[in-house]
């Protein structure tokens, strides 16, 4: 059987919504971690510091400097 037009209009719709989802968020406050670490090797001009699970939201530089040897190492095992 064919597809009703209810079901196509329904199927365009959510397929335009797949492609504009993040920009119908509200936009990110700039958080004291990234002003912290903006500068820090590594950090990206559009993004700046990308830490989307939030490990470094209470952390000093003594547990970022360890974030980031652990990434590098995993990173080099993983090669």
């Amino acid at each position: 059987p064919a597809p009703s037009s209810s079901t196509m209009i329904a199927n365009l719709a959510l397929s335009a919504l797949a492609f504009n989802g993040p920009a119908m968020r509200a936009p990110a406050r700039a958080s004291a971690v990234k002003m912290l670490y903006e500068n820090a090797l590594g950090a990206q001009a559009p993004l700046g510091l990308f830490d989307p699970l939030g490990l470094l939201s209470d952390a000093d530089a003594a547990r970022f400097d360890r974030l980031r040897f652990v990434e590098v190492k995993h990173g080099r095992i993983c090669m």
